[in-house]
C-alpha cells in the first residue's frame, strides 16, 4: 500500500517533533577538496526541499550536485556548493549564516495560505529579498511590445515610485511583480480608495489591446511582513496563466529518449512499481537557479520528493526525482496528468531563459525612472523579454533583456540612448540566454577608487566578499546552478 505524506500536520505534533529532533546543518570543507558540502538533517514536511534550495539560491550559491532522501518522515539532503566564481567556502561568517538561515527556515514552517489565490494553497514561501512594507503589483496577461512601458507610465503618473520588481515573458504570456511606494511619503499606499483607483487604471492598460475573454489578471495589495518570495510567486502566476499549455516536448519525450547532441529540454515520467514511486527525469541545458525552478513546480503541484539525484555533465544538467503526490489517491496514472507535469516542468525551465541584449543600468532612483527607461526601448522598436530591478540606497540598479521586434540583432548603442535619458551608468552585454542578471541585492556596477567613477564590474558587497572563496567542482560533472 502506498504511503503518502500529508502536508497539513497538526501544529502541536509538528512542534513536538521539532523539539525532539531539531534540524541539524553541517557544513563540511574536509570531505571534498573542490567544493563545500552542506548536509541537512531534519524532520520532514511538505515543501522543505524547496525551502533549503531557496536559501542557497538567494545567497547566489551554485549547487553542483545534490542527493536527497526523505523516506520515513526524515529529511536528509547533501548539497555540493560553490559560488559564481567556483571557489570553495572558507569564510566562517558565511558558513554560520547558512547554518542559521537553514535552521530558521525549517523552524518557521510554511506561511499560511492566501484564500483568494487560485494558483496554489501556498502562494508565498519564505522571506524574499524585498521589503514587505511595499505595495505589490501582480500582473499576468498577453505579452506585447510596450506593455511594461505603459504600466510604468501609469504608475509614475499616479505618484507611485518603483522600488523593485521582476518581469518574465514566456510563450507570448507576461507576468510581473512590481513593488511600489507612495511618491509623496515613503511607504506603502494605505488608502484603499487610492489602491482601487491605481488598480483600475492598470487594468485598463492590460485590457486595452486584448480580446474579450482573454486571460489576464491585475492585483494591487499590501503585503504582510515576510510573506513573499518574488521568483517563486512569478512561477505561480505564470502557471495560473497556463503558459505551459503552449510548451512542446522534444521528440522521444514519452519514452524518456533524446537525440544525441540535442540540447533541448527533455522530461520523462515513468512508474517504479516496486516502491510505488513515479520517476521524473529531466535533462536540459545547465543554467543558474535550474534546481530551484524545477523544485518549485514539484512543490506547487503538491508532489513530494522522496529521493533525488542532481548532477551536470559538460553544459547539460540531469535531474532524477522519485516522487509521490501529497494527496492520498492522487497519482499520475492518467496520461493527461503525466503530460501536464512534463509541460509544467518544461515551462519552469524555459521561463528564466532570457534572449536578446542585456542592458544593465545604475542611476539615481526617482519617480518615473522605469517609465523613462522602458519608453526608450519602446520608441526604438524593442521589446523587453525579462527584467530585474531594485534599489541600493538612493540608486536604482537593474537589468533589462531586450529584443528587436523585427527579429534583428539589437544595436548596443541603445545603452547611450538610455544614458542620455536617465543619466548614470548603462552597459550592454550579449550573453548566453542562460545567464541571468544578478539580484538587486548585489550591484551590477562598482566604484573605481582611482577615478571615483562607476564602472561595469561586480561591487565588493558583503555577499561577494563572503562567497569569493568557493572552488568549482571538477571531474566528470560540471555545475548545476541552483
Amino acid at each position: 500500500m502506498d504511503i503518502f505524506y500529508h502536508p497539513h500536520m497538526d501544529r502541536e505534533i509538528e512542534s513536538l517533533i521539532e523539539r525532539i529532533h531539531p534540524p541539524r546543518v553541517c557544513i563540511d570543507n574536509d570531505s571534498c577538496r573542490e567544493c563545500t558540502v552542506v548536509k541537512v538533517d531534519s524532520a520532514n514536511k511538505h515543501g522543505i526541499l524547496l525551502e533549503m534550495v531557496q536559501v542557497l539560491t538567494d545567497l547566489d550559491l551554485i549547487i553542483s550536485r545534490s542527493y536527497i532522501s526523505s523516506d520515513g518522515g526524515w529529511f536528509m539532503d547533501v548539497f555540493h556548493v560553490t559560488d559564481q566564481a567556483g571557489k570553495k567556502l572558507t569564510d566562517e561568517t558565511l558558513m554560520l549564516h547558512i547554518q542559521q538561515k537553514l535552521c530558521t527556515t525549517r523552524r518557521k514552517g510554511n506561511i499560511s495560505s492566501d484564500e483568494d489565490d487560485e494558483t496554489t494553497s501556498e502562494p508565498y514561501g519564505c522571506d524574499g529579498p524585498h521589503s514587505p512594507q511595499n505595495t505589490a503589483l501582480e500582473m499576468t496577461g498577453l505579452d506585447r511590445p510596450g506593455l511594461l512601458s505603459e504600466i510604468a507610465a501609469v504608475l509614475a503618473e499616479l505618484g507611485c515610485t518603483v522600488t523593485s520588481g521582476m518581469a518574465w515573458t514566456h510563450n507570448d504570456r507576461a507576468a510581473c511583480i512590481i513593488y511600489v511606494e507612495d511618491a509623496l511619503k515613503a511607504g506603502p499606499i494605505k488608502d484603499p480608495i487610492r489602491l482601487g483607483h491605481v488598480q483600475e487604471q492598470l487594468q485598463n492598460v492590460v485590457e486595452a489591446h486584448g480580446d474579450i475573454g482573454e486571460r489576464k489578471s491585475v492585483r494591487l495589495r499590501n503585503l504582510a511582513a515576510g510573506r513573499t518570495h518574488t521568483e517563486r510567486r512569478l512561477h505561480q502566476l505564470m502557471y495560473a496563466d497556463r503558459d505551459y499549455e503552449s510548451c512542446r516536448a522534444c521528440h522521444g519525450e514519452s519514452s524518456g529518449e533524446h537525440k544525441k547532441g540535442c540540447d533541448g529540454t527533455h522530461v520523462s515520467v515513468s512508474r517504479c512499481k516496486d516502491k510505488g514511486y513515479w520517476v521524473v527525469n529531466v535533462r536540459s541545458r545547465d543554467r543558474p537557479k535550474l534546481l530551484f525552478d524545477t523544485v518549485c513546480v514539484l512543490t506547487d503541484l503538491h508532489y513530494v520528493v522522496f529521493h533525488a539525484a542532481i548532477r551536470s555533465k559538460s553544459s547539460m544538467a540531469e535531474q532524477e526525482y522519485f516522487i509521490k503526490h501529497a494527496v492520498a489517491g492522487a497519482c499520475l496514472d492518467e496520461e493527461s496528468e503525466r503530460q501536464k507535469l512534463i509541460l509544467c516542468l518544461i515551462a519552469a525551465i524555459e521561463r528564466r531563459v532570457s534572449h536578446g541584449l542585456r542592458v544593465d543600468i545604475r542611476t539615481k532612483n526617482r519617480t518615473g525612472l522605469l517609465s523613462n527607461v522602458t519608453r526608450v526601448f519602446r520608441e526604438n522598436g524593442l521589446s523587453v523579454s525579462r527584467v530585474e530591478i531594485g534599489t541600493q540606497g538612493d540608486n536604482a540598479v537593474g537589468s533589462f533583456f531586450v529584443t528587436d521586434s523585427s527579429g534583428q540583432q539589437v544595436n548596443p548603442n541603445i545603452a547611450e540612448l538610455v544614458r542620455q535619458e536617465c543619466g548614470g551608468t548603462v552597459v550592454t552585454d550579449h550573453k548566453s540566454p542562460y545567464r541571468v542578471p544578478k539580484s538587486s541585492s548585489s550591484s551590477l556596477l562598482a566604484m573605481d577608487e582611482t577615478t571615483n567613477n562607476l564602472v561595469a564590474k561586480p561591487i565588493v558587497s558583503i555577499g561577494n566578499m563572503l562567497w569569493s572563496q568557493i572552488e568549482r567542482l571538477s571531474g566528470s560533472f560540471g555545475s548545476i546552478r541552483s
